[in-house]
């Protein structure tokens, strides 16, 4: 299967958008700050102290094996490896995530992250599908809304997708830890992916 999505994030901040949230250093935006901060110098360490890694690729993957109809549409195969499945392979799967996020903040490059994930029997990068949400293209307009409730909170980021002549919105969700906010988990990533097959197969209809 081709590419997924903790680099929705990375790529929509990595873009630049991390300048225009210098103003909430220390809330939930301030936390996006630094972790775009260190995709952009490469820091591995400095992003894991804002991201949780193995929590947001492990929701990733739960919440890729329920979009079966979706994965049809956006992947050639792609519903051979939905639900259980998926779900069975979740350790794997997060494993070789880790490594494609790994390699995505230490070069920059997708097809860097894409080419970093092991070879195995069901092909799932990652970073290929958060390409599809997040185009070449793409641009970061602004923050959609910020709230939180308790030591959570929830951010969303409007990101332009002119390949469909529209925008999406990517709720990124954030803990309070001692000192700083940590990102969680994306909580519409199957929502994106549903979205993103629906404009897929218009596109190709009206071609």
């Amino acid at each position: 299967m081709k590419k997924l999505l903790l680099l929705v994030l990375l790529i929509a901040l990595g873009a630049g958008g991390y300048y225009l949230y210098r103003s909430a250093k220390n809330g939930p935006e301030g936390a996006l700050v630094m972790a775009a901060a260190a995709v952009q110098s490469h820091d591995m360490a400095a992003f894991e102290k804002y991201v949780d890694v193995s929590s947001v690729t492990g929701h990733l993957v739960d919440d890729v094996a329920q979009q079966g109809s979706a994965l049809t549409s956006l992947v050639p195969g792609g519903g051979l490896m939905m639900g259980g499945a998926l779900r069975l392979l979740k350790p794997t799967l997060a494993k070789a995530a880790r490594k494609e996020v790994e390699r995505y903040v230490e070069t920059g490059s997708l097809q860097a992250a894409a080419e970093a994930a092991p070879k195995r029997t069901v092909n799932l990068s990652l970073t290929g599908l958060a390409s599809r949400v997040v185009g070449p293209d793409s641009k970061f307009k602004g923050i959609k809304y910020s709230r939180e409730e308790g030591d959570n909170a929830f951010v969303g980021l409007e990101i332009s997708q002119p390949k469909y002549d529209t925008t999406m919105v990517v709720e990124v969700k954030l803990r309070r830890l001692a000192d700083h906010w940590q990102m969680t988990q994306i909580t519409n990533s199957g929502e994106l992916l549903r979205g993103v097959a629906r404009l897929e197969k218009k596109r190709l209809l009206n071609q």
